[in-house]
């Protein structure tokens, strides 16, 4: 018996997350042991689900820092996805910003060279702003793939979001092969 790899997926607040359960399902049928953290909005959109989703992936969910001297309850990482990532997660996590536990696990993350995937979820007029592309290219400049653009997630318009229209099944394969674009 061999033993799974672990995927930690990593989720903003985007209507993308309410699929989360859905998601970690088809995960642990691709063969990952998953272990689920959410940014703390996130987590208070799902607040209603984490008992259900503790018990779907057999480890808690976590959304906060552990304090000092606690254990980890968590096997380590063989890889990171971190969908859907919002137009402030990508700005912070470029910017090294790390007030968030999982933004803090992602940064920790590519300077221990574990792999890691992000498909950001934004509309249109976000990545107007200049730092959104720049944040990109620092985050693909670490080695992080980031499926964003052709290929991966394209942005939408303003309020045009269709939540089901998100590419997860791309976010999941690129897990199995990271360095992938």
């Amino acid at each position: 018996m061999t033993t799974p790899r672990t995927l930690y997926l990593f989720c903003s607040a985007a209507p993308p997350v309410f699929d989360v359960a859905r998601v970690v399902e088809e995960a642990q049928a691709d063969g990952w042991d998953v272990c689920l953290g959410l940014t703390p909005t996130a987590a208070r959109w799902l607040a209603g689900s984490l008992d259900g989703l503790a018990v779907l992936t057999g480890h808690p969910v976590r959304s906060q820092y552990k304090l000092p001297g606690d254990p980890d309850v968590w096997p380590p990482a063989d890889v990171i996805l971190f969908a859907p990532a919002t137009f402030n997660t990508v700005n912070s996590w470029a910017l090294g910003l790390t007030s968030n536990f999982v933004v803090g696990v992602v940064a920790e993350g590519v300077g221990k060279g574990t792999p890691v995937v992000t498909m950001p979820c934004v509309n249109a007029a976000y990545v107007r702003h200049p730092q959104f592309e720049q944040s990109v290219a620092t985050l693909r400049g670490a080695g992080v793939t980031v499926l964003y653009g052709e290929g991966g997630f394209v942005p939408h318009a303003p309020g045009g979001q269709r939540p089901e229209a998100y590419p997860w099944r791309l976010a999941l394969n690129a897990v199995s092969m990271p360095g992938t674009p």
